[in-house]
């Protein structure tokens, strides 16, 4: 077994297992930390492979704005994280395990890419004379566009049940209904009140001039 298939045997090993930490812990923290873990040992699978530009990014577009997305949801799903706001320190064991993975996964990959003269695969983009971006593209959406589409609407369905799953009724928590806000109307909110302005009279006063009972002066 040569370095290239060995470092791809790790990578894909470091993915796999990654992932299951993601579906198995139940600290939302570790879950992201080991999110991050799986998409940057995929995308070092996909640089010893060729695949320059969907690993630079999976890197750049999934472990910056999907890490957002992620901690997003978890605000909308209202869980408790105060006590994940306590005591940071707790999470610097994992961080650093991962922190230290990934270095040792970019110098794998650093002392791979100098000694492979070719990809595992011969590179389809470099048969067909075009960039990678541009074999990419066409295989994207031309043979493969029914899983990409696909792919969509499971994306779709899943930002929408996340949003379903905030709409469930909690006591304390005030919900607006826009069809009745539309539906309002002016002699529903104010309500005119005519009444007739009346002076007070002063009360009457004693011939000494002294104030009546009860009244300071």
């Amino acid at each position: 077994m040569d370095l290239v298939t060995l470092a791809f045997w790790m990578f894909a090993l470091a993915a796999v297992a990654s992932a299951v930490g993601v579906i198995s812990v139940k600290n939302p923290v570790h879950a992201a930390l080991s999110l991050v873990l799986t998409f940057f040992s995929v995308a070092c699978v996909w640089l010893i492979a060729g695949a320059e530009f969907l690993g630079v990014a999976l890197i750049l577009v999934y472990v910056g704005a999907v890490m957002v997305l992620f901690l997003f949801v978890v605000m909308m799903l209202d869980i408790d994280v105060a006590p994940l706001r306590e005591g940071y320190v707790r999470y610097l064991p994992v961080g650093l395990l991962v922190a230290v993975v990934m270095l040792a996964e970019i110098l794998i990959l650093i002392g791979v890419k100098v000694q492979m003269a070719t990809p595992l695969a011969a590179d389809a983009a470099e048969l067909e004379g075009v960039s990678n971006t541009v074999w990419i593209a066409r295989a994207l959406f031309t043979t493969y566009l029914l899983p990409f589409e696909v792919a969509a609407v499971i994306l779709t369905v899943a930002v929408i049940a996340a949003v379903m799953l905030t709409l469930r009724r909690r006591e304390g928590a005030k919900h607006q209904n826009p069809g009745d806000q539309a539906r309002v109307r002016a002699a529903d909110r104010v309500r005119m009140v005519k009444m007739d302005a009346v002076r007070p009279e002063p009360a009457p006063r004693n011939d000494a001039g002294d104030a009546p009972a009860g009244e300071a002066r």
